[in-house]
């Protein structure tokens, strides 16, 4: 069984940001040794320099290999441009060979703007990296910031990716496994046809919604089964999808 950690949306920087839940959820996560840590944007709250220098010092601390994207607020003050210098890359692969499993990760941000987008050349590299894993039997993960598929208990919908519709045909097409996303801060998790799409909360800051608290999400994968729990802040653990 592989098991990966999922954290999202952190927002250094913002007067309600947690730094105790963070290191909480980090301490958790490098006790739990899972295979791989996903961490879907929002990093910053602003996309200043110095959010991203003290994001980064608390990312270093994460100790299994991680796949990180940038998330709209990211993307704020050129702070595109500071994610690329920071991490290198604002989408791409990580592979764990041991387990079989494709991790790709896009880059749905677009410059000072809420909602997301992936555009034509990031959508080509989707579908040659789905592609290459199916030739090699790989299980496929898609993490990016934006949701594809609505999110119950988020209001009005505003910021769902512009090409949303021919994102999910190509996943749905292709039976692509699991799709990860945040942003809206509510964990929910959808399935269509063969393809499980999980949000994650905010894991660290107090931007909440009703009586929802601060979360991560750790998945276990058994070849082709996935099980989703949910990390509270408070120490519980509930099933955020149970197939």
């Amino acid at each position: 069984m592989t098991k990966i950690a999922h954290i999202s949306d952190l927002h250094v920087g913002f007067a309600e940001f947690r730094e105790d839940l963070l290191l909480k959820a980090i301490r958790e996560i490098n006790e739990d040794k899972p295979s791989a840590v996903i961490i879907t944007g929002d990093l910053t709250d602003q996309g200043y320099y110095r959010e991203f220098i003290k994001a980064k010092e608390y990312i270093d601390l994460i100790e299994p290999p991680k796949i990180i994207v940038p998330g709209n607020h990211d993307a704020r003050n050129i702070g595109d441009d500071v994610f690329e210098e920071l991490f290198n890359q604002r989408y791409g692969t990580l592979i764990l060979k041991d387990e079989a499993i494709k991790i790709i990760a896009l880059d749905s941000s677009e410059p000072d703007l809420g909602h997301g987008k992936i555009g034509r050349i990031q959508t080509k590299f989707m579908k040659k990296e789905i592609e290459d894993a199916k030739d090699k039997g790989l299980f496929i993960i898609i993490a990016l910031h934006h949701h594809i598929i609505s999110i119950p208990n988020t209001g009005r919908e505003r910021n769902i990716l512009s090409d949303a519709g021919d994102i999910l045909l190509t996943l749905i097409q292709n039976n692509v496994n699991l799709v990860l996303s945040g942003h809206k801060h509510v964990p929910h998790a959808w399935k269509m046809n063969n393809t499980i799409f999980a949000t994650a909360g905010t894991v660290s800051s107090l931007k909440l919604r009703g009586n929802t608290q601060p979360s991560y999400n750790v998945i276990d994968i058994d070849n082709q089964y996935i099980d989703i729990s949910l990390h509270n802040s408070d120490g519980s653990i509930e099933k955020l999808r149970h197939p």
